[in-house]
This record gives structure tokens, sequence and C-alpha cells, in this order.
């Protein structure tokens, strides 16, 4: 992905979440130099990579395969004393813009429709080999209420409902086409991007960035380009 491309997407998100009144904390809006002038007292959002995460998955078609996603809090897998127990994330997707198929071996999450448009899911159970069982219907809880859905299955999940997603779950969501841009919110176990991540498709975690401008926003996965070190004690 181009950085002009990352940094146009990152305006948009923060404009689209506050018209519907959801407010990022205040890194959502700290410039490189910022970034830098905090350093001394920013370690737990560096080791937990809080922040802007922009990807297309290596797919070169983010409007149709990839996320904005902003991680608001979390912890650390191999340090239960740093930062928080869970992790938040919201989730803002173009309308027709879909996550690929994924699923986590340890990650249990809320997937939460926060507004704006109407969520789509699909879901299959992994088998043992780590594909996708076509044939096992898929029991789901949303907010709750247990569902049962066929593999591959698509439902539609309106404003205010969430589904419960178990570790070894695959899923596929996004914002379904006709109803306009969507807010997700993601609500989970620590979250481990860098380890926890099993894709079907042939993906990329994280977007290769082509620098055709300067870097303004720093992604998660970047702060160590602005810091020029591994170790942020």
């Amino acid at each position: 992905m181009k950085r002009s491309e990352i940094q146009r997407t990152i305006r948009w998100a923060k404009e689209f979440l506050a018209q519907h009144h959801f407010y990022l904390p205040e890194f959502a809006d700290w410039t490189v130099r910022e970034w830098k002038k905090r350093e001394s007292h920013i370690s737990v959002i560096l080791k937990t990579m809080r922040g802007w995460d922009i990807t297309d998955y290596g797919m070169g078609n983010f409007r149709e395969i990839g996320s904005v996603l902003f991680t608001i809090r979390n912890g650390c897998v191999g340090d239960p004393a740093l930062g928080t127990p869970y992790a938040e994330k919201v989730i803002p997707i173009y309308e027709g813009q879909r996550l690929p198929m994924h699923y986590h071996e340890n990650k249990t999450e809320d997937i939460i429709n926060r507004g704006g448009g109407m969520m789509f899911m699909k879901l299959y159970n992994a088998l043992e080999n780590g594909k996708p069982d076509v044939e096992s219907n898929v029991i789901v809880y949303m907010d709750g209420i247990e569902r049962c859905v066929k593999p591959g299955e698509e439902f539609l999940v309106g404003a205010g409902s969430s589904v419960s997603l178990t570790p070894r779950m695959y899923h596929i969501f996004g914002a379904k086409e006709g109803y306009g841009d969507l807010i997700v919110g993601e609500v989970s176990s620590v979250n481990d991007d860098n380890t926890d991540n099993f894709y079907y498709e042939q993906v990329s975690r994280f977007a290769e960035v082509e620098e055709d401008e300067e870097m303004i926003y720093p992604l998660c996965n970047e702060y160590n380009k602005i810091f020029k070190k591994k170790d942020h004690d």
C-alpha cells in the first residue's frame, strides 16, 4: 500500500468515527514528532502494539479485502502484568470491504456491530489439519443466545448485536453492500497479531508500504522505524 493511501484512510476513519460519536484516545492523532517526544512515557503502548493498523493483507485490493483497525487497549501474552488482561479494537469498514478468512488458536473475541452499516459474517470450524470444515455446522453465541449456522452460510449482524468467536473458528466478516460504511468493535482476550492469526487465504498480516510521501501517522508495527531500536524499556 502507498503511504498516501494509508494516511488518507486514517483521516477517513477518524472522521467517520467522530460522526458516530466514537472517539479515540489522544495517541490516535500523534504525529511522528509527537511519538518521539513521548518515548519515555509510552512503553506500554509500544509493547502492546496499540494504535493504527491499516492493511491490505498483501492482496493489493484494499477496498475489497483489507481492514482499518485501531487497538485501544491490549496486554501482553508473555507478561500478564503489562497493559490490560484483555484487548479492545475498533474497526471502521468501507461498504463492501471484508477481512480475509482466518481463525485464532488462543484468542476468544466478541465481534460487535457498533453502528453505521450492516455486518455480514461467515463461519467454519477448523479441522485438525487447519483447513475449514465444510460439512459440520457451527455452534456460535450471539449476545449469549445459541445459534447453529451452516458452514459458510452468510448471516447478518445488526447494530448493537455481537458474535462470540472461540479459538479455531474460521471467520469472515465485513460491511454488507447496500447498507453503507460500518463500525465494528472487537473485545477479546489479549491480542497477539504476530503469532495468533491463521489464514486460509494466502495473505500477509501487515501491509508492505510504498513510501510515496512522508510518514505522519505510524502504524502499530512500525514503531521500531521511529525509535530505531527493538527494546522500548
